[in-house]
């Protein structure tokens, strides 16, 4: 396994200074990370995996996201040394049926390494999430690995629309599985799990590093797709006393990067499809790739990797299936600003 020492330069913070060493690989839909927490802990690194939005029906309906999610369990099988764990980044399920659920499941039980989960709207919304909690028990938790803090949440909450017109669950779950929904909710964390997240946060130093996974982005992208939280600023406020934290994000299925004030977004691809670039509002920083090609299943779809350096920070490979990987540096993202700002930025190489 390649290993890679981040060197200082002139433009790097103090809280920089101290990196340490840091090694990653990647296979299939799989974003494999290998870390040293914090500099006092040199010496001992850990890997974890992702896999994410597979959106499985039943074989019967669909086979061909099913052998998606399946190639990514094969490949993630294949690691040496096998990861820490794996977390699932939300939509395993396309309607939320127990079968789908049951389905995926059944796949991801066979890997070898221990999975964290992470619930999407597709997942949650047929039965709210009653199936998801029997199968993968809460959807709202953190945990500590060697030094960093996770926190998990469920992004995808929104206000009762289907009580007063009595909609069915079927009709409930087909109301939020569009993508160009006029009538849709926006999601958000609520004030409820809000308040779970400041107490949860109350307990940790603010030099702590902390990795934030979150279905929905944590800031607000594009309202009429619902690639939007509604109380995101309310959420980056109590991550705001941290030096640094880094939110990874599933459910926009694509290539994407942001940085608001203390927090840098990553969203990560999806196994099922890619989803096209917003009209509107794409953040600055964020490096669009090409059309996928509706020829190729895998186009447009696979893993990426994150290179986390002790500040907290993570550099960043978008590994395309059937494309050329791309990364993006830690301290590559005040250049991005810069030449944005300048008007002489380029969206890199084609893919």
């Amino acid at each position: 396994m390649k290993t890679r020492r981040v060197q200082r330069s002139s433009s790097i913070t103090r809280r920089d200074f101290l990196k340490v060493a840091v090694s990653t690989t990647a296979l299939g839909s799989i974003g494999l990370f290998k870390m040293e927490a914090a500099a006092h802990e040199e010496g001992n690194p850990f890997t974890f995996a992702y896999v994410s939005d597979s959106h499985l029906y039943e074989r019967k309906v669909n086979e061909r996201f099913v052998r998606s999610l399946e190639k990514g369990i094969n490949d993630m099988n294949s690691l040496d040394p096998q990861p820490d764990f794996i977390l699932y980044g939300g939509d395993l399920a396309q309607l939320g049926l127990p079968g789908e659920l049951e389905l995926g499941n059944q796949i991801l039980s066979q890997l070898k390494a221990p999975v964290k989960m992470m619930v999407g709207e597709h997942d949650w919304y047929f039965d709210m999430g009653k199936k998801w909690r029997e199968l993968f028990g809460k959807d709202i938790y953190s945990f500590d690995h060697k030094g960093v803090h996770f926190v998990v949440l469920n992004s995808v909450i929104v206000e009762d629309y289907w009580t007063k017109p009595k909609m069915t669950p079927m009709e409930r779950m087909l109301f939020m599985a569009q993508l160009d929904n006029p009538n849709g909710r926006s999601f958000t964390v609520g004030k409820e799990q809000r308040e779970w997240l400041k107490e949860d946060l109350s307990k940790i130093d603010s030099s702590t590093s902390v990795i934030v996974f979150s279905h929905s982005p944590l800031y607000k992208y594009y309202k009429p797709w619902n690639f939007w939280t509604d109380d995101a600023e309310q959420v980056q406020e109590i991550l705001s006393r941290f030096d640094a934290v880094t939110v990874v994000h599933g459910h926009t299925h694509q290539v994407l990067l942001n940085q608001i004030g203390n927090i840098t977004f990553h969203g990560m691809l999806s196994t099922a499809w890619p989803w096209p670039y917003a009209p509107r509002g794409v953040p600055k920083l964020t490096i669009q790739m090409d059309r996928a090609d509706p020829f190729d299943q895998f186009d447009g779809c696979g893993d990426g990797t994150f290179d986390v350096l002790s500040s907290g920070q993570v550099n960043t490979t978008y590994n395309l299936w059937a494309r050329k990987p791309r990364l993006i540096t830690y301290e590559e993202i005040p250049r991005l600003w810069m030449t944005q700002a300048l008007g002489t930025f380029e969206p890199g190489p084609s893919y």
